[in-house]
């Protein structure tokens, strides 16, 4: 196994880097910690490392003292039964005169694959000199199960699909502003592409047909690798039929007991414990995301209906059977996706008049926001629907400002409780942070 290891690091050092977009993540690599990226795979994680490992080349690193595995190497399958050692004997029996005297690079992809890696980093962080750098897609990997094996050596940072900033970086549009007429029209005309391809790197510039191809073929991988191989899931036509259930309901409300049902329905025998786990998956594969009530109390927020959210609002459209899902919708989702980034915990609240706002998420300093997502506020009723929710929720939260975003309108709206912006997806997109501040 060694000699295959050897010549898998070897290998790497000849192959030239692809480094795509630079990624808008703001990190920092703290001494004594490895650095830990996390997200739905194909979102880039892979590439993310390579762009570090095209900073620390520019730098003056030499190759031979940066040593790259990808853990989904069918090559590597032996180490789970050998033992991660291997790698350092390996890279070590090439470059005997490194040990304790050079830094040596780590970067490991998909390290997740091997059981026992929290113990093998955390000594390899202990005892050698180096910098690790992971990538997985679990969010397992931010647990404190995690962070306790790896006795605080670990710091997490999440990769989503492209931005919209992303996006436009790879359109190669100048996104800061402020915008001459051509360059928002251009930025404008450029949503419209992101609005149809979504944000996964792979796909932007496939046309239609490819990237329905593409996207059905992450979901297929998500479903079998991150979550039927990896828990050994007993009943894997339930997990399918129930994802393919929750990705027509985007955006929309879900309790356990109702899918519970529609499973029956089907014919399967899954209890409610093992739809709980099934969503709970989901989630930490970075593909489904649940949002729950806003509500002081944790029993009321976890018994009540919760919202279902998919990581890419374009992916929806080439996997659900286009029945449930509408535009409005997919703007929800991909106002929540931006949301994502910025705030761990996002909830949808319910005023006591019963009207709901799709959003509130509450920063570390305690202080609250409130988003409406609403696709056009033309409509007499719908404007006055979407309006009266937001301005109650701002009275009862007691904040003098809210936001509606829509597809494409903006302007201010003074209710008694304070102002309501009304903004155009775009420009909300554009006026986000990517990374948690």
């Amino acid at each position: 196994m060694i000699e295959v290891v050897k010549s898998i690091i070897l290998d790497f050092q000849e192959l030239p880097l692809e480094t795509g977009v630079p990624r808008h993540l703001r990190t920092a690599v703290v001494s004594g910690k490895a650095t830990v990226f996390i997200g739905v795979r194909r979102s880039g994680k892979s590439t993310t490392l390579f762009q570090g490992i095209e900073r620390l080349l520019r730098d003056g690193v030499a190759r031979e003292n940066i040593l790259y595995l990808n853990f989904f190497d069918d090559r590597l399958h032996r180490l789970r039964r050998e033992g991660l050692a291997t790698i350092t004997e390996a890279y070590y029996s090439l470059y005997p005169e490194k040990k304790n005297t050079e830094t040596v690079y780590c970067f490991f992809d998909e390290i997740q694959a091997v059981p026992g890696w929290e113990p093998f980093v955390d000594r390899l962080m202990r005892t050698e000199k180096c910098e690790v750098y992971i990538t997985g897609s679990s969010a397992q990997m931010l647990s404190k199960e995690v962070a306790t094996q790896m006795r605080g050596r670990a710091l997490s940072w999440e990769i989503f699909p492209f931005s919209f900033r992303e996006y436009l970086d790879y359109r190669q549009i100048k996104s800061a502003g402020p915008w001459s007429t051509k360059r928002r029209l251009l930025i404008q005309k450029a949503f419209g592409g992101y609005w149809e391809t979504g944000g996964f790197p792979e796909v932007v510039g496939l046309d239609a047909h490819l990237r329905i191809k593409v996207h059905q073929e992450y979901f297929r991988a998500v479903l079998f690798r991150d979550l039927i191989e990896r828990h050994d899931v007993s009943h894997p036509k339930a997990l399918t039929d129930l994802a393919h259930r929750l990705v027509d309901n985007t955006a929309s409300l879900y309790t356990v007991n109702r899918l519970t049902g529609y499973l029956h329905a089907l014919g399967h025998k899954a209890p409610k414990s093992t739809v709980s786990s099934f969503l709970e998956w989901f989630e930490d594969a970075y593909f489904l995301y649940t949002v729950r009530i806003f509500d002081a109390s944790l029993a009321r927020s976890n018994t009540n209906p919760k919202k279902i959210y998919c990581v890419d609002h374009s992916l929806v459209t080439s996997v659900a059977s286009g029945v449930l899902v509408n535009s409005g919708h997919l703007l929800e989702n991909l106002v929540f996706m931006a949301l994502r980034r910025v705030f761990p915990e996002i909830y949808y609240y319910k005023t006591r008049g019963g009207q709901e706002v799709d959003f509130i998420m509450q920063t570390r300093d305690r202080s609250r926001t409130l988003v409406q997502v609403c696709e056009s506020l033309v409509q007499p009723e719908t404007r006055k629907r979407e309006i009266t929710a937001l301005a109650a929720a701002m009275a009862e939260q007691n904040l003098d400002a809210g936001k509606i975003i829509t597809h494409g309108e903006s302007e201010n709206i003074e209710v008694s409780s304070g102002m309501i912006e009304v903004i155009p997806a775009w420009r909300f997109l554009l006026s986000m942070p990517e990374t948690p501040e």
